[in-house]
């Protein structure tokens, strides 16, 4: 299986090289990476720095982001090496809209003819292919791709046996969603949270015309994200996490890699002092 794998993604390698010989985007964010199992019905399709999740029922599944342009052919690749068809994934979630998450949405989508859903706030960028609101870099542009389905804070997406619920934790974007999910992983029952970013990026947090209410959206974001429990944690990139390296564990004969309870707490705990840190700073520079 990892042999075919290998061709797999060295056929789709060969393919994102010649496409794009340089790129301009943080390099571990384009680099393939063996797709695996997680826990239950979840495999990591994504890439070394940018992750990219398929959760599956029977012969359908839902894809959870698609990460850059240049490197959906990988995400694909993934898909297809694992077993699973284009044509199995049904619907498509993102965490938020940013170029890094859902630039390869757009292609996925039109090769799979899965419909995207996603939460309200973040259908204007998903839709305009332009990031929402001001920052202190130039705003990344994507793919524009239509939005199928709009969702409300709270939704739950089901496919199947899968049911998929939608939290709106925005600041890092107004739409920035975290999913959670339930799994068994050897008869044991597992909630698994994807947490959307509550990380600063270079947004404005003062005079932010685009998106007047970024810091109460923030504070907001970090008290429903505490509350949360999570017995598996699977963020947007998967070194807030150590996805890969507890992947690397799990194989290595610890089987509760995955399984981490406090984890989500301690990652709300650091993101809130670090936001906390730029907000004083940004204060100061006003």
């Amino acid at each position: 299986m990892r042999k075919m794998m290998r061709r797999v993604l060295a056929t789709a390698v060969a393919t994102f090289c010649m496409a794009s010989a340089a790129t301009a985007d943080n390099t571990v964010w384009s680099q393939p990476t063996i797709p695996f199992h997680v826990v239950g019905n979840i495999y990591y399709v994504g890439t070394k720095g940018l992750s990219a999740y398929l959760i599956t029922s029977g012969g359908d599944a839902i894809l959870l982001d698609g990460t850059l342009k240049n490197t959906a052919s990988l995400v694909e690749a993934s898909i297809v090496a694992l077993g699973f068809k284009l044509s199995d994934i049904k619907i498509i979630v993102t965490s938020h809209a940013h170029y890094d998450h859902v630039a390869g949405v757009a292609q996925i989508k039109r090769d799979s003819g899965a419909k995207l859903h996603a939460i309200a706030a973040d259908r204007w960028a998903l839709e305009n292919g332009l990031h929402d609101g001001e920052t202190s870099y130039r705003r990344g542009t994507f793919p524009p791709v239509k939005v199928d389905h709009v969702l409300a804070d709270g939704d739950v997406v089901t496919l199947g046996d899968i049911s998929m619920q939608a939290t709106l934790t925005p600041g890092h974007t107004p739409g920035c969603t975290t999913w959670s999910t339930s799994v068994t992983e050897a008869g044991r029952a597992l909630k698994v949270v994807f947490p959307c970013s509550v990380t600063v990026a270079g947004n404005k947090l003062f005079a932010n015309k685009r998106y007047p209410g970024i810091v109460g959206d923030f504070e907001v974001s970090f008290d429903r994200l505490a509350a949360m429990k999570a017995d598996v944690v699977l963020p947007a990139h998967p070194e807030f996490a150590d996805v890969l390296g507890r992947a690397a564990r799990r194989d290595a004969g610890d089987k509760d890699a995955f399984v981490d309870p406090d984890l989500l707490g301690q990652i709300v705990q650091k993101s809130r002092a670090t936001f906390q840190k730029e907000l004083a700073r940004q204060k100061a520079r006003q």
